[in-house]
């Protein structure tokens, strides 16, 4: 055996360690140090009870800290706590580090100002001001220089009552891994370490990152890939040692936010590939969509549009070259509209924000929008004016106009037909993704391109004729429906007062577009100052709409939680089922399926007068951080039952139909 087959895999270690040592040896220029620490506390020492203590790390400009796994290099803070007699204080918890790699070296670090958070647990005879002392010892590096730094960390705390610093530390809190309560497993195989990770199907994860808790396992350096199977996200790593009984970690989701793992071995299922779900699950995206399509076309918001356009067919005498333009024109439209909508659907997901399709719904203003297009397209069917892009002539510029059109008000629509579809495209490569977007706009289109193109279904379209008009005052009630249905949802996103709005500027466009078809019957002109009426209507009323919608009720018909509302139903002798939950927690999902949101238990709590609260943790409200951990626990779920004159019940993490029913008739 060579001499480079002997010792070559021994290079890489012995590279890095010289690139350490070498930044040691660096002397360090600046002024001052490179991270300045401070430590704080949340409030006052409540005697018998609990406070929290921060480590306010701030790195100079170009300077950074590490993480509790520094990765390939780099050192975490270490401690040394001096306390009282009859203090403790728990192990620091960091927040999601990012990553910076450095020759070769992949590092996990804090590059802006974060804080290690740690509870100081105060004995009930903490009298007059405590001393909190620490010795610490951290790395502060640059991308040239590193400097292992040290002080004495002092804080003077007085004992006692007091108003906390809410909300510095709430926002601390915000940054810090939230627990995945249930375990997860790994396996080795071959070079690879398969980790499965419980995370709901619902949680969309783009692109993750795993920052290992267990030191040594893996290589950092290395590419990490994800795959998906049903409600469990599987990370393949880089496997360059054996893993111990246990493998912990952070799955960084984006924005700061991360989940924290613990896993055991066990069976790791195969997935399909996250990055990159293959040509299969490209191919199957793109027939959904184009499935969904042809079957949003029976909507009562599209099939008119559609049956317009077949209309105009008729009109032609059915004349080839005259419906294919027509056709193709109406596709363009259609696929532009889709793939429109679906690029700004990437783009505000790209940007960091979590949106899925038909993401402008919650907007009360682009409801409002939908509302009065429902509103104008009914007026026209029903013959009050002649709307230019749905007229009587089938011209390439209108039907392109209308082809968009159908798209937009098919948004609504979509979901039952196209979920799986646009769930996949949402995963894909950007290539992929817009191919889906199109094939739905391509699938919305291709009945009428069946109708332009293929000569038997056009010579089987009726003769123009007085049918024609009673076809389109028929196809007005569903339209009409269409424009309820959007005034409904207006109420419920934004309440009464958009309500409101929203009829009076429906009653304003209908008589602007009375007064344009009245001119236009008459051929007179001025149609357009009807035409200019409404679109300034709708100006108006879309600029009167908030842009948030109100918030909506939880799960089960479920209040909103806040220890106030709890106490105000308990002192009025109310039983409160109160149950914190999160999207990303699997057994959460569990329960509420199975036990909570079922109609023997709504049945029993409302015979019973029983108030349902949720608290949901889903983006680490810190009201509910605090409460969690006040009661002694890290993360969800957590059920508690308050019955009038009783202590508090902490129900078991599994719940059952029964166990909620027998305490709701115990009453």
């Amino acid at each position: 055996m060579n001499r480079s087959s002997r010792y070559g895999h021994w290079e890489p270690m012995l590279r890095r360690l010289l690139i350490i040592i070498a930044l040691l040896l660096v002397p360090a220029l600046a002024e001052g140090r490179g991270i300045e620490p401070k430590l704080v506390a949340e409030g006052p020492a409540s005697p018998g009870g609990q406070v929290e203590l921060a480590i306010y790390m701030r790195p100079a400009t170009g300077w950074h800290g590490y993480w509790v796994n520094p990765g390939d290099a780099g050192l975490p803070m270490k401690l040394q706590w001096q306390l009282p007699k009859g203090f403790t204080v728990d192990p620091l918890r960091y927040p999601v580090p990012t990553r910076l790699e450095i020759a070769g070296l992949m590092n996990y670090v804090f590059e802006k100002d974060y804080a290690l958070l740690a509870r100081l647990h105060v004995p009930a005879d903490a009298r007059g001001t405590i001393p909190i002392r620490a010795d610490a010892r951290w790395l502060a590096c640059t991308d040239k220089v590193c400097v292992p730094e040290q002080g004495q960390l002092s804080l003077d705390l007085p004992a006692g009552n007091g108003t906390p610093d809410r909300a510095q530390f709430d926002a601390w809190r915000q940054a810090l891994p939230q627990p995945i309560p249930t375990v997860g497993h790994f396996e080795s195989a071959g070079d690879k370490l398969r980790v499965a990770i419980p995370l709901p199907a619902s949680v969309v994860v783009d692109r993750p990152y795993l920052f290992p808790l267990t030191d040594g396992p893996i290589d950092y350096d290395a590419k990490q890939g994800f795959r998906r199977s049903g409600d469990t996200l599987i990370a393949e790593l880089h496997r360059k040692a054996d893993v111990p009984g246990q493998f912990s970690g952070v799955i960084a989701l984006g924005n700061g936010r991360g989940l924290q793992f613990s896993a055991v071995p066990g069976p790791v299922p195969q997935g399909t590939p996250l990055d990159g779900l293959g040509w299969n699950a490209v191919v199957f995206a793109v027939l959904a969509a184009i499935a969904g399509g042809i079957l949003l076309n029976l909507m009562p918001c599209v099939f008119p549009i559609l049956a317009l356009k077949a209309l105009h067919i008729s009109r032609a005498g059915g004349e080839a070259r005259e419906a294919r333009s027509d056709a193709l024109a109406y596709t363009a439209g259609t696929i532009v509209g889709t793939g429109a909508l679906g690029g700004l659907l990437l783009a505000i997901r790209a940007a960091g924000a979590e949106a899925g399709w038909a993401f402008q719904l919650q907007d009360p203003r682009t409801i409002m929008l939908l509302l009065l297009l429902a509103v104008a397209i009914t007026a026209n069917l029903l013959g009050l004016f002649e709307l230019p892009v749905l007229g009587a002539a089938a011209r390439p510029a209108g039907s392109f106009g209308t082809g968009a059109l159908a798209a937009f008000v098919a948004t609504p629509c979509a979901g039952p037909f196209l979920g799986a579809a646009l769930g996949t495209a949402l995963l894909l490569p950007l290539a992929g993704s817009v191919l889906v977007f199109a094939a739905l706009g391509l699938g919305l289109a291709l009945p009428f391109i069946a109708i332009a193109f293929i000569p038997a279904l056009r010579s089987r379209l009726p003769k123009p004729g007085p049918w024609m008009r009673r076809l389109q005052r028929f196809l007005a009630i569903p339209m009409a429906a269409s424009a309820f249905a959007a005034l409904w949802l207006l109420g419920r996103l934004a309440g009464q007062e958009a309500l409101l709005i929203g009829v009076a500027i429906s009653m304003g466009v209908l008589f602007a577009g009375y007064e344009a078809g009245r001119l236009q019957r008459r051929n007179k002109r001025g149609a357009w100052g009807g035409a200019v009426a409404a679109i300034a209507l709708a100006v108006a009323g879309i600029w009167l709409m908030p842009s948030h919608a109100s918030p909506t009720q939880q799960l089960a018909g479920a209040e909103t939680w806040s220890e106030a509302r709890v106490a105000a139903y308990v002192q009025q002798s109310h039983p409160v089922f109160v149950y914190f939950t999160a999207d990303w927690c699997l057994s959460c999902k569990v329960n509420e399926a199975t036990s909570i949101d079922r109609d023997e238990v709504r049945d029993a709590f409302r015979k019973a007068g029983v108030k349902v609260l949720a608290a949901d943790w889903t983006k680490g409200d810190p009201a509910i951080t605090r409460f969690l951990e006040g009661q002694g626990r890290a993360g969800v779920p957590l059920y508690l039952w308050y019955a009038p004159g009783k202590p508090v019940e902490q129900l078991p993490q599994v719940l059952t139909p029964a166990m909620l029913i027998d305490r709701a008739r115990a009453r």
